[in-house]
């Protein structure tokens, strides 16, 4: 251990690039698939995934809430993602206070991706994300990833895997982001960031979260030699003086740099650090508030680890100092106790900026001006939406897991027309044939009979009035002609047929004027 501390200790900067991995090795050799494998069938997955380690969930590191409580939160943050520029605009310390409260298990990747402006970067790059995952890639990238991949929470169902869907999943979206930002290429601590993103959402919804959290959020953290993550753990020591004066004396006085202790917590924005339920109501915080939220759960931990004269009797010296910061007591790090610290702690977002300032002046008068000039630092969510222009469609929410349905095929759709027309142009060859073509089957006055034959029957009506044939033959007969007419019109041999002869010619009744109220009233109902 002595080593590995005078090794942290050096000026050197490239060597901080590798701080963070001499833990993340150790620890992912306790869970490597050869070991795990062997375990796993006999062991619970807890809510969160993880099927052991330090993370796993307890009750005494988490609080859970009752299902009603929880089902309407639920209701009131679909409310807010359906309007959620009115809300950032308009009601954000609702937002904000909802964010503390914590975001519901169900919406969390969804709020997010909203909260870091994912969502709008996304719409804005419709298939980007697709365009990068299809190239190859750097080798000298990819053979560092590939290395890295079994090491991320080897104790969660999702990456225990060795060549399993999330470690696919992680690949692709480191490899897409060393290919979108290739002046900054890969670094060792965004595999967890990008990781619990993954647990949280599809690989191009946590590829263009990692995109914000690495150039809103934490700028310059993962570039060449790091320099960001040196000037924050500054502001971070600066900041503590004020916080925890004992706690600042201790750390001066055995001449602890703030970057042996502080650079996991910070580039890996405590993922590895805290117990799960922590992690998550963490970043619900760090999200919607920005970095102010990761210096001060630094600042809480310092104050409760070293805040007291009884705990700094039990370390006298550096090493002692390291170790008691390297193992945290659970009681510090439990959700309620957490939360509730991190929120009492007075520092904004104007603190940071102009601690910030401060350091970057002591910066450039020590060591000269910044070798690689990261872009500037938003605070919070709604800070990042007014700086970026969106539209309406950016923020519409769509389904995460589509159905394709067979459309209709086109052939069917055109023969179908086609056969309406086909039936509309008979249809008016129908209609046109009955007055051109067909001649009346009822004789008129002026028509000359053929010779009578045998007379028939007489009809039925006959015995009726004149007067009331007429009206009920209009009143009933109407509706069988327009049934029967059409198919004695169509069937060419009724067409030679001759008319009727059963009235005589010389006479004209009451009944053949009513004969001939209906042949007009047939033509007219049938055109």
């Amino acid at each position: 251990m002595a080593k590995i501390e005078n090794g942290r200790q050096s000026v050197d900067t490239r060597s901080i690039r590798t701080i963070s991995s001499s833990r993340m090795d150790d620890e992912s050799s306790l869970g490597s698939d050869s070991e795990i494998n062997g375990f796993t069938s006999d062991r619970q997955t807890d809510k969160y995934g993880f099927i052991g380690g330090a993370q796993q969930h307890t009750e005494e590191s988490a609080q859970d809430l009752p299902p009603q409580v929880l089902r309407q939160r639920e209701v009131k943050w679909l409310d807010m993602l359906s309007h959620w520029d009115k809300w950032m605009i308009k009601r954000f310390n609702k937002v904000r206070l909802r964010c503390q409260k914590g975001i519901p298990p169900a919406l969390r990747g969804r709020a997010w991706l909203y909260l870091s402006g994912g969502k709008v970067k996304k719409e804005q790059n419709q298939g980007k994300f697709q365009e990068l995952d299809s190239q190859p890639g750097d080798p000298k990238w990819i053979d560092v990833i590939e290395k890295d991949l079994h090491r991320q929470f080897p104790f969660h169902e999702m990456f225990v895997s060795r060549g399993g869907h999330g470690q696919q999943d992680l690949f692709r979206v480191l490899k897409a982001y060393t290919l979108y930002r290739p002046e900054e290429g890969y670094c060792q601590a965004q595999a967890p960031i990008a990781a619990v993103l993954l647990m949280h959402m599809p690989a191009e919804d946590a590829f263009w979260g990692l995109v914000q959290i690495c150039e809103k959020y934490l700028p310059g953290y993962y570039s060449p030699g790091l320099e960001a993550i040196q000037l924050d753990g500054e502001i971070l020591f600066a900041l503590l003086r004020r916080v925890s004066p004992l706690a600042f004396r201790h750390l001066e006085k055995h001449k602890i740099d703030p970057i042996l202790y502080m650079t996991e917590w910070f580039m890996c924005a405590f993922s590895r650090t805290l117990p799960w339920a922590s992690v998550l109501r963490v970043w619900d915080m760090f999200l919607c508030d920005g970095v102010k939220i990761i210096l001060r759960v630094g600042l809480v931990l310092l104050k409760c680890m070293l805040g007291t004269r009884e705990k700094l009797k039990a370390c006298q010296g550096q090493y002692e100092t390291m170790e008691l910061l390297r193992a945290i007591e659970p009681r510090y790090m439990q959700e309620g106790f957490l939360v509730r610290e991190i929120l009492e702690v007075p520092v904004t977002a104007r603190d940071v900026e102009r601690e910030n300032h401060t350091q970057l002046k002591r910066w450039k008068k020590n060591r000269g001006e910044l070798n690689f000039k990261s872009p500037p630092r938003m605070h919070g969510a709604r800070i990042i939406m007014l700086s970026e222009p969106l539209r309406r469609q950016d923020l519409q929410q769509n389904p995460t897991i589509v159905l394709e349905v067979p459309p209709p095929t086109p052939q069917l759709k055109k023969k179908g027309k086609e056969e309406k027309r086909s039936m509309k142009k008979k249809g008016s060859i129908k209609k046109s044939q009955p007055i051109v073509e067909i001649p009346n089957p009822y004789s008129l006055p002026s028509d000359v009979p053929p010779p009578p034959s045998d007379p028939p029957a007489p009809p039925p009506v006959s015995n009726e009035t004149p007067e009331t044939v007429p009206q009920t033959v209009l009143q009933t007969v109407p509706e069988t002609v327009l049934e029967t007419v059409p198919e004695t019109e169509t069937d060419p041999s009724h067409q030679q047929q001759a008319p009727p002869t059963d009235l005589p010619p010389a006479k004209e009744s009451p009944l053949k004027r009513s004969t001939q109220s209906l042949s007009s009233t047939e033509q007219d109902t049938y055109l």
